[in-house]
């Protein structure tokens, strides 16, 4: 795993993980790479700090590969546990999210898609959502 500060044509700096740098190259010339921000794919990589030794026989303690990828999949299963107990709703999402806040609905849990502006418009309307950190395959779509 390789972690890159990356900027967005906004200004906007982030940070992302990859499997290599090929990996981000990749992913960038296939515009997949977005800024939480703002949604903006005008990617580059930022000017990062360097990482410096530790003095003497001091050795930082950093995560292993290993320990980031039982992290990563700790998170995975944790976000399919809760998946299991919602319902997808698609490109609705908003809509169903704004009718059970605005109690026009019974409130269930759900899941969806929505664009960045729809997700911003129910932030600023105090709708109580979140963006999954995994992405999650529609069911139509699965085999």
């Amino acid at each position: 795993m390789i972690v890159f500060d990356l900027r967005c044509g906004q200004g906007h700096v982030f940070e992302a993980w990859f499997g290599s740098s090929g990996a981000y190259a990749e992913q960038r010339e296939q515009g997949r790479i977005e800024c939480p921000m703002c949604g903006d794919r005008a990617i580059d990589k930022a000017v990062m700090a360097p990482q410096v030794a530790a003095k003497g026989n001091t050795k930082a303690d950093a995560p292993t590969p290993a320990a980031i990828k039982a992290a990563l999949t700790q998170l995975a299963n944790q976000q399919a546990k809760m998946l299991e107990k919602s319902t997808w709703v698609g490109t609705a999402f908003a809509d169903r999210a704004r009718a059970m806040h605005e109690g026009e609905a019974p409130v269930t849990q759900i899941h969806g898609q929505a664009s960045l502006a729809e997700a911003k418009a129910l932030v600023e309307e105090g709708v109580p959502v979140a963006p999954l950190p995994f992405p999650v395959v529609p069911p139509k779509v699965v085999n």
